[in-house]
């Protein structure tokens, strides 16, 4: 079967904008194809600094014919029904409809339109103009006196169709007076000549004698490959980094792996200001010594072109600009060191927080209240707690991280470090605004732990308060990851925690006037409640079992809910769980319809002197054994235990409605059998809301 090639031949494309256009790419033409009849077998899009490419392979040559019947008006429509039936279908005239009759409604007009097949050539350049001129970049531009706008300026576009055993056709279109063909062109400066390309094939393979790597994959590979071969035969090792990889793959075609150096004296910085100096500025890898974990005084650079003389200016022109960085980045270090961080926090009251939540100075003040009492709770100490929330936030003033704002927190440490403070509190300087998404590490070192807590918990509360909650997909200041790194915290290291009072004291520190402080604690609990869904989701928990345990009141033990839904899991899949269930479920049910028939609640405890079978003096004896039972496994926090204690009731509930008929003729009978049902609801609330539980 035939095969289309398109090649989208322009200026340099932005890297970080490459992988994503492709794939547009990709789905706009097969998504055009697939509407047009056309079900090709494969589809792989590429691109490079210059270019985007597309290979669909299997299309076919062209599409069916189709044969389509519209049902129209009855027989003796009005004129006007029938007109519009007449231009929808494409008719001339009635004639040329065909009557058909429905036992019921009668004759009616049926319109038979038969559509024939087109090429594959023809439908692609119908379309292929369209999907061009909307092509969701980014950013796109103008150039010239044409309307064409593309990411940058587009030279020339190559679409063939064909099969392998024929010369392919150009599929003929034009946008904006680019007319396509079946040429293009190699590197810009090591094979800028222009060639013609048939097919996926020989376009691959000439792109390659032309010096083009098409796959960025590919490019990716031998840019790793050739960097730790380098640093290898350096002795050392490469610093991988997947995001820098991906960017320097999009801005070569043909990558040449080299290696430079700068003074060691540069050493003397942290290796994270070495390292993000040499990786923004220069778009090179850093290399360090396999001995002391510490960086070395090489790094890896990526350039385009193949240098007569091995790409010594190249190196050279890198170490210079690096140099002259690196200096940079010495001096920030140097000044900062002149200073202590405890000097930095006056400055803090002149950067703005949010207009409503005050300044970062007034937050820190905040946050050392906060750590304080969370203190007490996690087991840290509670000065150190203070102090390390009162310098958290002053390396945010500091040269480096005014320079490079991603080092903030870490640079704090260091400079904590060098000052003297304790090693718990530099390390909560670092770690308080941990974890940052799903794979990042949860502090552990408890001074650190009340800190981060303090921080996410001041967030949460502050943004509730001046009612800045995130909605739909927005959260531009990423509270949920707030709440998901307070749930993490406090699961990871087994925390005993009210979030319900730590919101309260959160929300007592800030100086937001708030109308009703118990629904916006409230609210706030069920945020968190949403993100420990999704969080124990995430670890495989059964929603269901979630919402059984979060549908009891006054849940905001996280540790404990986590418990809870632990061993309700465990409980209804064993035997004993799983026929509770079916038996509660069934007296739940009696209960919804007799409650709506009704149109009153069943309350109230039956009376034993209405029992008349012995299944309802066992089930009632039952039920309070195992609800007084779990109610002191629970209190004690024995889930497991509360569990086990619900287990007891199968049986007397299996032979309650075996032997019992709930809906006595006897209104006072009924009544008390109802109210032995609601008993066993009761009972079960004791742990977790049953209702909620599937099966």
């Amino acid at each position: 079967m035939p095969d289309l090639l398109l090649e989208l031949f322009s200026e340099e494309i932005p890297a970080r904008m490459q992988r994503k256009a492709a794939d547009e790419l990709k789905s706009l033409v097969t998504n055009a194809l697939v509407d047009s009849g056309l079900l090709y077998e494969g589809a792989k899009a590429f691109a490079t600094p210059r270019r985007l490419a597309l290979h669909v392979a299997g299309v076919p040559a062209g599409s069916a014919a189709k044969r389509e019947e519209r049902k129209g008006p009855r027989v003796g429509a009005p004129e006007k029904a029938v007109e519009g039936f007449l231009r929808g279908a494409g008719l001339a005239s009635i004639e040329d409809a065909t009557i058909r009759n429905d036992p019921k409604k009668g004759d009616f007009y049926v319109a038979v339109i038969e559509k024939p097949g087109r090429s594959a050539i023809d439908i692609i350049a119908e379309f292929m103009p369209g999907i061009l001129r909307g092509f969701p970049w980014p950013k796109s531009m103008r150039w010239g006196t044409t309307p064409t706008r593309w990411v940058r300026p587009l030279h020339s576009i190559v679409a063939t169709f064909g099969p392998e055993t024929e010369e392919p056709d150009v599929v003929p279109f034009e946008f904006d007076g680019i007319v396509s063909g079946q040429t293009t062109r190699g590197h810009r400066f090591l094979a800028d000549e222009a060639f013609d390309v048939r097919r996926f094939d020989d376009y691959a393979t000439g792109l390659e004698k032309h010096k083009v790597v098409l796959d960025s994959d590919r490019r990716k590979e031998i840019i790793l490959n050739d960097a730790k071969d380098r640093a290898l035969a350096l002795g050392l090792d490469l610093v991988e980094d997947p995001g820098l990889l991906e960017e320097v793959a999009g801005l070569v075609e043909w990558p040449v792996v080299l290696t430079g150096s700068f003074d060691e004296a540069f050493l003397e910085i942290p290796d994270e200001c070495i390292q993000l100096t040499i990786r923004v500025n220069q778009k090179c890898f850093v290399l360090k010594n396999p001995t002391t974990g510490r960086l070395a005084n090489r790094f890896v650079l990526v350039s385009n072109i193949q240098a007569d003389d091995g790409g010594k200016l190249i190196v050279a022109g890198n170490e210079k600009v690096i140099r002259a960085r690196l200096a940079d980045a010495r001096f920030f270090w140097d000044t900062d060191l002149k200073s202590s961080l405890s000097d930095n926090l006056p400055r803090l009251a002149d950067v703005k927080f949010h207009e409503k939540l005050g300044s970062v100075g007034a937050r820190v003040k905040r946050l050392v209240s906060l750590s304080a009492e969370l203190a007490l709770i996690v087991g840290a100490d509670a000065l150190k707690a203070r102090r390390a929330a009162e310098l958290a936030k002053a390396d945010l003033v500091s040269n480096m991280v005014f320079e490079f704002p991603e080092l903030q927190g870490l640079m704090g440490r260091y400079y904590a470090t060098a000052q003297g403070e304790d090693a718990s509190v530099a390390i909560a300087i670092e770690e308080h605004y941990k974890p940052q998404g799903p794979s990042d590490n949860v502090p552990t070192d408890p001074v650190a732990v009340s800190v981060a807590l303090a921080e996410k918990l001041d967030l949460l509360a502050g943004f509730w308060a001046i009612d800045e909650k995130p909605t739909g997909s927005k959260d531009p200041y990423a509270l949920r990851r707030a709440a998901l790194g307070v749930i993490r915290i406090v699961l990871d290291n087994s925390h005993r925690i009210r979030l319900g009072d730590a919101v309260r004291s959160a929300l007592g520190l800030i100086d937001v006037d708030v109308a009703d402080e118990d629904a916006l604690v409230g609210d706030l609990l069920s945020f968190f409640g949403d993100r420990l869904k999704v969080h124990l989701k995430d670890e495989g928990a059964r929603h269901d079992l979630i919402d059984a345990v979060f549908a009891l009141d006054g849940q905001d033990d996280l540790l404990m809910v986590v418990k809870r839904v632990e061993a309700l899991g465990s409980f209804v899949s064993s035997d004993d769980g799983a026929n509770l269930l079916a038996g509660y479920k069934r007296a739940v049910n009696i209960l919804k319809a007799e409650e709506k028939k009704d149109g009153v609640p069943v309350t109230g405890r039956p009376h034993s002197d209405h029992f008349q079978e012995q299944a309802e003096i066992d089930l009632a004896a039952a039920i309070d054994a195992a609800r007084a039972e779990a109610a002191g496994a629970v209190a004690v926090e024995n889930f497991e235990g509360a569990m086990e204690a619900l287990s007891k009731l199968r049986a007397p509930v299996d032979r309650f409605f075996e032997d019992i008929l709930v809906n006595a003729e006897e209104p006072a009978l009924r009544m008390n059998r109802l109210q032995l049902l609601a008993e066993i609801r009761d009972a079960t609330h004791v742990v977790a809301d049953f209702s909620r539980v599937a099966g």
